[in-house]
This record gives structure tokens, sequence and C-alpha cells, in this order.
């Protein structure tokens, strides 16, 4: 799974006018799913963005995490995480899952933020064409792969 973190003050997604999720002071995640990735992967994934130490603390240095600070979450599904752009001008997309495997992953991985603590969880429509808007908080973002985790080789 590959994860583009950032930080907002508040985020929301649309579909065709309609508002289908929004959060206030959080994480905005667009998470990408691989065909290898498992249900452990989505989990694990989940609790190391809960903890991600990037809210600042009383002292102002990013040493709260998501669940510390009482912060909020927006899953947007975003297979395009993993475009092959080496060759040519057009995108290849082969290196992400299916719509199957992509759907019920990223509805895990909400799910295992609920579970975790996160008390609001939003997400954007799978498949749909989205527009997204957000208000970034410092900037901060933050690009991550549940392959740099230590667990990863016990994932599959």
């Amino acid at each position: 799974m590959r994860a583009v973190v950032q930080r907002v003050l508040r985020a929301q997604v649309t579909v065709d006018g309609d508002l289908v999720g929004a959060i206030g002071a959080g994480l905005l995640i667009y998470l990408g799913v691989a065909p290898a990735d498992a249900p452990e992967v989505a989990r694990h994934l989940a609790e190391r963005l809960a903890q991600l130490r990037v809210f600042p603390d009383s002292g102002g240095r990013m040493n709260r995490s998501l669940l510390d600070a009482g912060g909020e979450a927006l899953v947007v599904s975003q297979f395009t995480l993993f475009a092959d752009s080496r060759r040519g001008h057009r995108p290849a997309f082969t290196a992400a899952a299916g719509p199957e495997r992509g759907r019920e992953l990223c509805q895990l991985f909400g799910e295992e933020l609920r579970r975790l603590g996160i008390a609001r969880v939003s997400a954007g429509q799978f498949g749909a064409h989205m527009l997204v808007e957000s208000v970034n908080d410092g900037p901060v973002t933050i690009v991550t792969t549940s392959s740099e985790a230590p667990w990863a080789a016990d994932c599959g």
C-alpha cells in the first residue's frame, strides 16, 4: 500500500455536486492498494498512520499523533499512486490492485482507523470522479508505503 498523508484543518470530497465525506482538523489520506497487499498490511498501515506524530504539542513540535490530537481522517482511494510513468507520456497503472481488492482494503483501512479510536473517519466514493478540497496545515505532507515498515516482511 502507498499513502500520501496531509495534515489538514479541514477537507471534503464531493461527487457530482454531492458531499460524500468531510472532516475537520486531522489527516487527509490518499490511499493506493497493490495487488499483493493483504488485510494485515491495511491494518498495520492504519495503525502506523493513526500513531504518526505530525501534530504539534504545546511547544509547537510535531510530537502528537492523530489519536493524541483527537483528529479526524478522510480516506480517499487513489490507484494513481501506483502510476508507472517511466515510458512514454501516458502512465500505466498495472501495479495497482483491481477494483474489488482496492475497495475491500480501502474499506478495511477505514474500519481499522475507527477500531483504533479515531472518532470520525470519512471516505471518498470508491471508483468515482471525486473533487477533493482541503486546507493544508503547515503544510505537512508525508509519503509512506507499507514496504517501509519493519513488519512488512511478515505481511506477505
